[in-house]
């Protein structure tokens, strides 16, 4: 498959192109910053650099044209404001969306966050409170276009090795989750069509990823 990701140089996109470029994939990297580059093609990924909060879908298209599937997976991250929160997380989302629809690209998947599609608790402070409206707002316009998308909601992130063990259901997310096991899960999620459609709350459980993801599509289907 040709897949392209954008936050490229992010903590589970990095993760997730090396997966993919080591079982012989075309992986392209959206990165902001050219001194990322280096970095992702020594992982086997073509780095495109894109500012996804300056660029317009009609350029973003043209890096995404011809792909098999795109993974959203771009964020403002840690230390960035309630601002940030919105033109990334939110904005740069609606933007990737626009982008494959008007590239014929139908695969979507969305690299979420727990709590989306509920609002933040009474106690979050005001980053945390933009970043879930965010996200809830990308994983929102994304379900109304018509792509074949699916959006995964992680738990909390961890960087321990991962287990390739989760639990993966339409139930709210609590816990931990490894970036690899995320990774890994999202692999089994664009190697698997069926899961189109589907929300998907992702946690540290019991069931081999292939296999939790597997029982996810059946339970959509109704059919092992």
């Amino acid at each position: 498959m040709k897949i392209v990701i954008a936050g490229g140089n992010g903590q589970i996109a990095r993760r997730l192109g090396q997966l993919l470029a080591a079982r012989g994939d075309s992986v392209i990297g959206i990165v902001r910053n050219p001194a990322h580059s280096s970095a992702l093609q020594a992982d086997g990924i073509e780095p495109t650099v894109c500012d996804l909060e300056k660029t317009s879908s009609d350029e973003v298209a043209r890096v995404v044209s011809g792909a098999d599937a795109v993974v959203f997976a771009a964020g403002a991250g840690p230390g960035s404001g309630a601002a940030r929160k919105h033109t990334v997380d939110h904005q740069a989302a609606v933007l990737l969306a626009d982008a494959a629809l008007r590239a014929g690209v139908r695969r979507y998947v969305m690299v979420s966050t727990r709590g989306a599609g509920s609002p933040p608790p009474a106690h979050a402070d005001d980053v945390w409170a933009a970043y879930v409206h965010a996200k809830t707002a990308a994983d929102e316009h994304l379900m109304a276009q018509d792509l074949d998308w699916t959006v995964l909601r992680p738990a909390a992130l961890t960087n321990e090795p991962g287990t390739g063990s989760v639990r993966l259901t339409a139930e709210r997310s609590i816990g931990e989750v490894t970036r690899d096991d995320v990774a890994q899960v999202l692999v089994a999620l664009l190697d698997t069509p069926t899961t189109t459609g589907l929300v998907l709350e992702l946690a540290e459980g019991p069931n081999p990823v292939r296999e939790a993801v597997s029982h996810a599509a059946e339970a959509r289907t109704g059919q092992p």
